[in-house]
């Protein structure tokens, strides 16, 4: 992959693990995750590291604002803003990152390929211009609940609405070993998504494709879902719930996530009313993900 343009980076370091999960949780909040993606890593030092990449030039008094309101004076003052090449970034976080194991799942980076148990299902994904490596709260949440979902189901159709690296969907397909629809409305996500795919040898399995909910022909062509895997965010979660309920089958299992956890009996309530029942919810590292059913 050719290095692109360069983006901006801000970066800043809290000793605190709690802070660093409340100022990770506002930046998310508080700015447009189109233009700008926020991660937080621990360091060797024990020390927490949060770095923000912009898509564009951010307004550096607004980002210091942001900061000191979630994490102090010190904290905003710390904050060094740069530039970066668009994909080295990721490379240098994904070298010093464990894999993540989350039921028969396990995220890792190619660097530990030859660590996974045979017994486990390994999802590797590698550096790319697209976020979800397997390390955030919510992506293990959904891992989770999927791996919840296949002990006692085997859906047949399988959509990953908002699907990012294509975590979840590679999981899904490798798990079932059936074919799953993955969509996202950033066309590298998508490109992302299908090397990724074919990286864990399901590139036939994984159709990824560029849209905006459920607006795309693919969606009624493939329709209904007996399994939706939506990790996206609140907001957008809430405005698909009607167009996902009539792209439901009977009994449909939907797991959604993105949330923080005081935002969750909102999304709840909004699928309630589409008839859909809260089945399990789990909450990790200050992200809620949510098991619900069609009744």
């Amino acid at each position: 992959m050719n290095s692109g343009p360069p983006t901006t980076r801000a970066t800043f370091a809290i000793g605190d693990e709690r802070a660093a999960r409340r100022v990770v949780d506002l930046l998310n909040e508080s700015l447009d995750d189109d233009h700008a993606a926020v991660a937080a890593f621990e360091r060797p030092d024990g020390c927490w590291e949060v770095c923000l990449h912009f898509a564009g030039a951010p307004d550096q008094g607004a980002i210091r604002a942001l900061v000191r309101l979630a994490a102090g004076d010190g904290a905003a003052k710390a904050v060094a803003f740069g530039t970066v090449e668009a994909k080295d970034w990721v490379a240098a976080s994904l070298e010093d990152l464990a894999p993540v194991p989350a039921g028969r799942f396990v995220v890792h980076g190619r660097h530990d390929r030859a660590l996974i148990a045979a017994n486990k299902i390994g999802i590797e994904i590698e550096a790319a211009l697209a976020f979800g490596t397997g390390h955030h709260g919510t992506t293990r949440g959904c891992l989770l609940l999927l791996d919840h979902v296949l002990r006692a189901h085997a859906p047949r159709r399988v959509l990953d609405l908002g699907s990012g690296t294509g975590v979840l969907a590679i999981a899904a397909a490798k798990a079932l070993r059936r074919k799953v629809l993955a969509s996202d409305i950033d066309p590298v996500s998508v490109r992302v998504a299908r090397d990724n795919a074919r990286l864990n040898g399901v590139g036939n399995l994984v159709e990824a494709i560029p849209a905006s909910g459920f607006s795309a022909p693919r969606f009624a062509s493939r329709a209904p879902f007996d399994l939706v895997l939506a990790n996206i965010l609140a907001n957008p979660l809430r405005q698909l719930a009607t167009p996902m309920a009539a792209h439901l089958a009977p009994s449909a299992l939907v797991v959604l996530s993105g949330l923080l956890p005081h935002q969750a009996q909102g999304v709840i309530a909004s699928y309630r009313a589409r008839g859909l029942k809260l089945r399990r919810q789990l909450v990790i590292d200050g992200w809620s993900s949510l098991l619900m059913q069609r009744l």
